[in-house]
């Protein structure tokens, strides 16, 4: 599983190095700033690689300096609610930790200390948005959970189907998770 894990997460970061419009003219670097458009589907109990990777790739972006949105959708949306059994102001998000081989391969590939990487998900997306992401939610998949807005976590806003098609027709780069 990790080494799946760890060739996706690879070749994710040559896509957004390679995607990242950082262009040659006369030996100097030009910069074009590109979106990227994450939009995660998939929750972390159908499978967690595919979540957990999403907010990787989201720092990637952003530290290249690309504008990121993160899109929570489809049965992604049960991965960010507020409740359960076991503490009441959780998501899953914020129950699943983030290993430390990978806190530390983030510290190595982003020249960042090792304390500035989060320890689980959930406080992951509060970086990412801290860092410049901006977090949505799909209000209609939220509406068929039964969640209400105030249910979820507080650092995703919840927008209308107009909004989302909105979002999706003007990214510059577009990965489903």
């Amino acid at each position: 599983m990790f080494k799946k894990f760890a060739a996706l997460t690879g070749m994710i970061f040559c896509f957004i190095s390679l995607a990242a419009g950082a262009q040659a003219e006369n030996g100097n670097e030009s910069f074009t700033q590109k979106h990227f458009l994450i939009h995660v589907k998939t929750s972390l109990d159908e499978d967690d690689a595919q979540i957990c990777v999403a907010p990787n790739v989201a720092l990637a972006a952003l530290r290249k300096g690309h504008r990121v949105t993160l899109l929570f959708d489809g049965s992604a949306v049960t991965s960010v609610k507020k409740g359960g059994w076991f503490g009441a102001d959780q998501t899953p998000m914020d129950k699943a930790a983030l290993p430390e081989r990978e806190r530390m391969t983030l510290s190595e590939q982003f020249g960042m200390d090792l304390s500035r990487i989060p320890s689980d998900y959930g406080e992951y997306l509060a970086f990412l948005k801290s860092e410049g992401a901006d977090l949505k939610i799909n209000r209609t998949m939220m509406l068929l959970y039964k969640i209400e807005p105030e249910d979820i976590d507080s650092n995703l806003t919840p927008i209308m189907l107009s909004e989302m098609l909105e979002i999706i027709q003007n990214a510059d780069h577009y990965l489903v998770y």
